[in-house]
């Protein structure tokens, strides 16, 4: 499974005629390629052009005297094998910003659902157009309303649009992206499991706390979150079962039970405390979050917050053990 998008990065020099024989050949020899100006002004200082391959890849390549910059969801010509990767905030500003362009411009010319959502479409930008992903993450929010049950693309799109624009995770955009994965086939387990996290994070934010995504701990893993408010922090990890209709579970009971329990028995346990648990149950449709939130069984840890979120926000839920966190329920 190929990563997101990242650059590579190739010193020295480089002029028509290498871009040619190095590159271009080595793609159109493979692929089928053809050689075209950029959409948009390369950055100031440096010339750039466009590769578009037969089979629907794509590959941007500017340069100037001493450095160049690769960025392709394309196989990577042999030249560049050895070059070092740099994400989006490693390169150059000006080089960033006229690839942002040029993949976002692509972007919402292959998919236009997206062009209302300019953030989204930036955020996610490195999996929305990745070697293996670019498919299926369009699909996971496109026809699956990125795990929302009963609710459209629109309001799901929407929801992550709202949240995004705070800005609150764009300096954790590479890591946060990449946990939607970028497999060539639809991982709807792994996809929601992953805007479970996000759906946390907007929790969080919309309860008027500061929140820092992948704390690292002494026991060698990442914390979801620390979320801070008055100069208090309490971490968070995040864990989100499957409706019934996707797992052996019999009831949505057992379902939030298997899930916690997994989650609790693992790294919480190891971690020894101190960490609230969350159970995002935004994936279980109305009928099964009432017998979940009448019954309010137990997750296997404490502190934790159980809830389930809708598209506009609203928010219900219940809690075990004390919770050091100001939620609404």
């Amino acid at each position: 499974m190929a990563r997101p998008l990242r650059f590579r990065y190739a010193p020295g020099r480089w002029d028509d005629a290498r871009v040619r024989r190095q590159l271009y050949d080595d793609l159109d020899a493979n692929l089928g390629a053809t050689m075209n100006a950029p959409w948009f002004k390369p950055p100031n200082g440096f010339e750039a052009v466009r590769f578009d391959m037969d089979n629907g890849d794509v590959a941007l390549f500017c340069w100037d005297d001493s450095e160049a910059y690769w960025m392709g969801n394309t196989e990577t010509p042999e030249s560049l094998w050895r070059t070092d990767k740099k994400g989006f905030d490693e390169a150059p500003h000006a080089v960033t910003r006229w690839v942002t362009r040029e993949l976002t411009a692509q972007l919402h010319d292959e998919s236009p659902w997206l062009e209302p959502y300019p953030h989204l479409s930036w955020f996610f930008l490195p999996v929305f157009l990745s070697k293996d992903g670019r498919e299926t993450t369009r699909t996971f929010f496109d026809e699956h309303a990125a795990g929302f049950p009963d609710a459209t693309r629109d309001e799901a799109l929407a929801f992550y649009e709202e949240f995004l624009e705070t800005g609150v995770l764009d300096d954790y955009r590479e890591v946060m992206a990449g946990k939607l994965g970028t497999s060539e086939y639809l991982d709807w387990t792994r996809m929601t499991a992953a805007m479970g996290e996000f759906n946390a994070g907007k929790f969080l934010v919309d309860m008027g706390y500061d929140i820092v995504p992948e704390i690292s701990v002494t026991t060698g893993h990442a914390i979801d979150y620390r979320a801070s408010k008055n100069g208090d922090g309490t971490l968070v990890e995040v864990t989100r079962p499957l409706p019934t209709s996707r797992r052996s579970a019999g009831t949505p009971i057992a379902a939030v039970r298997d899930t916690a329990e997994t989650k609790s028995g693992g790294q919480l346990q190891e971690h020894g405390g101190g960490v609230v648990l969350f159970v995002d149950c935004s994936s279980f449709p109305d009928d099964e979050w009432r017998s979940i939130r009448d019954e309010k069984p137990e997750v296997h840890h404490r502190p934790a917050v159980v809830f389930r979120i809708r598209p506009d926000s609203r928010v219900e839920g219940y809690t075990k053990g004390s919770v050091p966190l100001d939620v609404p329920f």
